[in-house]
């Protein structure tokens, strides 16, 4: 057995014979500037009680050099996850001395040399299990404690933990930042952060309460960390989530960190919230990127309450967290805050997420079986966010949004910092509905996959509404007519629905949507009249979040065969330059760009793509000087020609500054167009060096590394191939660039001849490196074939392989026979 993937049994023991009353840690990162150093010091000390003879700490690092128990020292057992404890008494402390590993794969202690000034910068990332990489510990989410850190960190650096600083003492190189405990909390949200961070302070206050706010990043960020904005959202979202879930916010200051090279979108870490980098715009943003950005600062803050506060007893009901904060952002998003269409986004592209991941082989209830870490670390995907917080929309619909919230604060105060399953929050929400959850839990919670909506007319004229796989559905039916030259409901027919059949008397309509403003979580399809009149006037819906649900159906039809490519792409090149809503627009690019690539057939394709990238070329001259919208096409334009050098001269020109009047080319659009330019073969190695040195930065380090790898030549291929798996001192980032260009320009004549060593490799990489790394190159590598036949065999002499991996695998392959599937249906 694999003994740093623990297992929920084994988990469920350890914590039913421990109780933890306080873990010390203390971190010497003096050494961090000096790249020799690959490992920092690092001293746990744990006070617990023990009901048995023998337990385990985690522990994955370069060394454990000294373990003392009660006062004892043991020659320490540590077989590279796992430290043994033998001899326990009922009341111990435990001193563990140790030399962690500084990080280049965001797992663990992440160690960042910026290359525009040279500084170093830290900061950790610990979800599902990775605080074992910083300290000797109880990985499991069931075993809460007060943490107290300190850190001895160069002079000069900012030092950041979930909770302020109690004491300080410093020297001419060195300072010592001892934090105030914690309140009790898992392990695998404790954070530390350290380098030579930007600081922007605030505050907010509400009635006795008066909670510090600050905002970090690195210092060549710190021109654009748009504070104000960030600070504003911030300030709405603790005054909207102390107001809704009546339980003050209780972890003391709130900072919020942007970080390199982070392998999610941000982390919910209390007391000290890590974000991407991403979310800062090095020149130009579309209201889109901002909006989604508001929406993952609130999505954080909900947690605070859903996860922090109450955090789930094992991985399996990651839910409880997960899926109440993807609701809970977009909620608060549309309530609290300026950016009032976020459902219209939801509607379109969140749920496409969840849609897509839950018509995969591989799909599981919201509430999921999760026997180890492996299979957790999995699960962070479209169910258990989207999925989740859908339902929870649906739920919503169901019992009332009073009731929802009184169950939540009802569920905070039974369960403030512990830890619940999924029948602790049934309970609250019964007894406040006065309705018995039970059923809404098996129907929406306990099984899988979705329910399909049509409407059938029968011969005689009687119209029904019908679904597959039936559940109950609250919903309501949208009438839409011609009003001039504008599409505009005329009325509205609200049911509830369980049957696979229902009757509906429906007046006549030009458009019928059967999910109108989505309340349930449900394909739609249209009817042909509705269809056709999409085809024509779909720019004429006056109703973004209507809009919104018709681009979604479209999308749904496509993805499974029942819509002609062709046709959908039709409506996109008609219809999306006319999109007003920013968040519809980059939503319906994005979907044109891959049904181009993965769904017209093999005879249609290249009709298809000059079509579009003449679309794009068209949309961005005609779009208004300045808009998001011109942002926007001028980004599909350089997405399309990666494959079309059809204006390979014009981007060119925007290149050399003969941009469309309005248009702000920073450095992220440069590298767009120049990488299109580098992998149609209209660039060369001169042009990524005179890039590099206009942006050498950390993004532009990354995006020339993808440009180098993208060039049209088999040995370059070959080169990113084989960096990619064995160039062990890749960052995630890196790593991600040379994938990138080793699959740029669909070129499969430069790379078909990988496709059987693809096969040969994944085994051995998955045992070899972290689950992180090992996943993106089996994801990001996956052999896009004309046939089943390589990977059908490979999952035939693999069945003992790791579940997660073949997870992963299997999910790849119905990516691919879904893709040859719906080609071959338009032949």
């Amino acid at each position: 057995m694999d003994t740093a993937n623990l297992t929920r049994e084994e988990t469920a023991a350890r914590s039913a014979a421990v109780v933890v009353h306080s873990i010390r840690v203390e971190l010497d990162l003096t050494g961090a500037t000096d790249p020799r150093n690959s490992g920092f010091p690092t001293v746990t000390t744990i006070d617990f009680d023990a009901t048995a003879p023998e337990t385990w700490l985690d522990f994955i690092g370069e060394s454990v050099d000294r373990v003392t128990l009660n006062g004892v020292e043991q020659m320490p057992r540590h077989d590279g996850a796992r430290i043994a404890l033998e001899g326990l008494a009922a009341h111990n402390v435990v001193v563990v001395e140790a030399v962690g590993t500084y990080s280049r794969s965001g797992e663990g202690l992440h160690r960042f040399v910026d290359p525009a000034d040279g500084e170093t910068y830290l900061y950790t990332q610990y979800e599902p299990a990775d605080s074992r990489r910083v300290m000797a510990c109880f990985e499991q989410p069931d075993i809460k404690a007060p943490y107290t850190f300190v850190v001895r960190a160069p002079a000069g650096w900012e030092v950041l933990s979930n909770q302020a600083v109690a004491g300080q003492e410093s020297a001419d190189e060195w300072q010592r930042v001892e934090f105030a405990p914690t309140l009790p909390i898992s392990s695998y949200i404790t954070a530390v952060a350290a380098g030579p961070y930007v600081r922007v302070e605030g505050e907010w206050s509400r009635e006795d309460q008066r909670i510090a706010l600050g905002l970090f990043a690195r210092r060549s960020l710190a021109p654009y960390l748009e504070s104000d904005e960030i600070l504003e959202v911030t300030r709405q979202g603790l005054d909207f989530f102390t107001e809704a879930f009546a339980y003050p916010y209780p972890w003391g200051k709130y900072d919020q960190i942007f970080v390199p090279e982070y392998n999610l979108g941000a982390m919910e870490n209390p007391g000290l919230v890590t974000f991407t980098e991403a979310y800062l715009s090095r020149g130009a943003a579309t209201e889109a990127q901002r909006a989604a950005r508001a929406n993952t600062i609130l999505h954080e803050m909900a947690h605070m309450w859903f996860g922090d506060l109450v955090t789930m007893r094992w991985w399996d009901d990651l839910w409880l967290k997960e899926s109440f904060a993807d609701y809970m952002g977009a909620h608060a998003s549309a309530a609290a805050t300026r950016f009032t269409d976020a459902w219209v986004k939801f509607a379109a592209s969140r749920k496409a997420w969840a849609y897509q991941q839950d018509q995969l082989p591989t799909t599981h209830p919201i509430v999921a079986d999760i026997t180890d870490l492996e299979a957790a670390k999995l699960n962070f995907d479209g169910i258990t966010y989207a999925k989740g917080a859908a339902v929870l929309k649906q739920l919503v619909a169901f019992v009332g949004e009073d009731a929802f919230f009184e169950g939540a604060r009802r569920y905070f105060a039974a369960h403030a910092f512990g830890n619940t399953t999924l029948d602790d929050l049934l309970a609250q929400l019964s007894a406040v509905s006065g309705r018995d959850m039970s059923d809404w839990s098996r129907a929406w919670l306990e099984t899988t996959g979705m329910s399909t909506l049509a409407l059938e007319e029968a011969a005689d004229g009687t119209v029904e509404l019908v679904q597959t796989d039936p559940r109950p559905h609250r919903l309501r039916i949208g009438i839409y007519v011609r009003a001039g030259d504008r599409i505009v409901r005329q009325q509205q027919v609200s049911l509830d629905i369980a049957a696979p059949r229902t009757a509906v008397d429906l007046p006549p309509a030009d458009l019928v949507i059967l999910n109108d403003d989505d309340l349930t979580y449900a394909k739609a399809r249209l009817d042909e009249r509705s269809l056709r009149t999409v085809e024509t006037s779909l720019s004429a819906v006056e109703d973004p979040l209507a809009r919104a649900l018709l681009w979604s159906s479209l999308w749904n039809a496509t993805r499974d065969g029942e819509l002609d490519a062709s046709r959908y792409l039709a409506v996109a090149r008609a219809h999306a330059p006319s999109e007003s809503n920013i968040g519809l627009l980059t939503g319906v690019i994005a979907d044109a760009a891959y049904a181009v690539r993965h769904f017209a057939t093999d005879e249609r394709r290249a009709q298809e793509q000059r079509a579009w990238t003449e679309t794009a070329w068209a949309a961005l001259q005609t779009a208004d000087a300045g808009s998001d919208a011109q942002l926007s096409w001028a980004r599909a334009l350089a997405g399309a020609s990666t494959y079309d050098d059809l204006h390979s001269a014009d981007l060119r020109e925007i290149l050399d500054g003969a941009a469309p009047d309005g248009l702000t080319v920073d450095p992220d659009l440069r590298w767009q167009l120049l990488t299109a330019l580098v992998t149609t073969g209209h660039a060369t190695g001169e042009d990524i060096e005179a890039e590099s040195a206009r942006d050498d930065t950390g993004t532009g380090r990354t995006a020339a590394r993808r440009a180098w790898a993208s060039r049209p030549d088999a040995d370059v291929r070959r080169a990113a191939w084989d960096a990619a798996w064995d160039d062990l001192t890749l960052s995630n980032d890196h790593l991600d660039a040379e994938i990138a260009g080793f699959r740029a320009g669909g070129r499969r004549d430069l790379i078909s001849a990988f496709d059987a060593a693809y096969f040969a490799r994944i085994g051995a990489v998955w045992s070899s490196r972290s689950i992180e790394l090992a996943r993106r190159l089996v994801i990001g590598l996956f052999p896009a074939t004309d046939s089943l036949a390589l990977v059908d065999t490979w999952l035939a002499e693999n069945e003992t392989a790791p579940a997660a991996l073949l997870r992963i695998v299997i999910e790849q392959r119905d990516h691919l026979a879904r893709e040859l599937r719906v080609r071959a249906a338009q032949r």
